[in-house]
């Protein structure tokens, strides 16, 4: 089967405490094939298959920061394991690589395997990535809660705040543009699992 494997890696892990928990704890609600664990030292590993969930597992890792993120997508041997670090199969190989590669490349992220809708994938999450840096904190309060569900409107009265000053961080925050960035994600992660258009 096609599935995508997440190898991240914490960056100067040496330097700081231990993020894998607390990068786990923030993952735990994304659908998986085989759950997000620690596989060695400071590095975890996570198999999906469904494209949403892997715009569900890239933006909290963004968010954070300091993150090497390898996303491998090809084929897993199956019957899969009980564990995602006993997994076998080239997206594994591919998201070795892919971490590998981030550790020097634009945001820390790289995306490897076959056919050239991977590259594309892996310029739209770049794209996505460099928009979510530069959202601040109010920025993402009021991001989150949009994701919730409620309206402007709404979280406006629950920030206490203006409408207007709302709209004002939203735009800044690029909410709009956000939201397109990760449906493009998961469309060109359909599409590289063999989905079609």
């Amino acid at each position: 089967m096609d599935a995508v494997v997440l190898t991240v890696d914490q960056d100067g892990s040496r330097e700081g405490a231990d993020e894998v928990p607390t990068a786990l704890a923030s993952l735990a609600p994304v659908s998986t094939r085989l759950a997000f664990e620690r596989t060695v030292g400071d590095e975890f590993q996570g198999v999906l298959d469904d494209p949403t969930a892997l715009v569900a597992a890239l933006e909290p890792l963004l968010r954070a920061g300091g993150w090497n993120i390898g996303i491998g997508i090809g084929a897993v041997e199956t019957p899969l394991p009980d564990h995602a670090r006993a997994g076998r199969g080239p997206a594994y190989l591919y998201a070795r690589e892919a971490v590998t590669r981030a550790k020097s490349s634009p945001w820390r992220v790289r995306a490897v395997g076959e056919g050239d809708e991977v590259r594309a994938l892996e310029s739209a999450i770049w794209l996505w990535a460099a928009l979510v840096s530069r959202r601040t904190p109010r920025g993402w309060e009021v991001a989150d809660l949009v994701d919730q569900g409620l309206t402007y409107e709404q979280a406006a009265a629950r920030l206490s705040i203006s409408q207007s000053a709302v709209s004002q961080r939203a735009a800044a925050a690029g909410i709009a543009e956000g939201r397109r960035a990760r449906e493009l994600v998961a469309y060109l992660t359909r599409i590289a699992l063999g989905g079609g258009r």
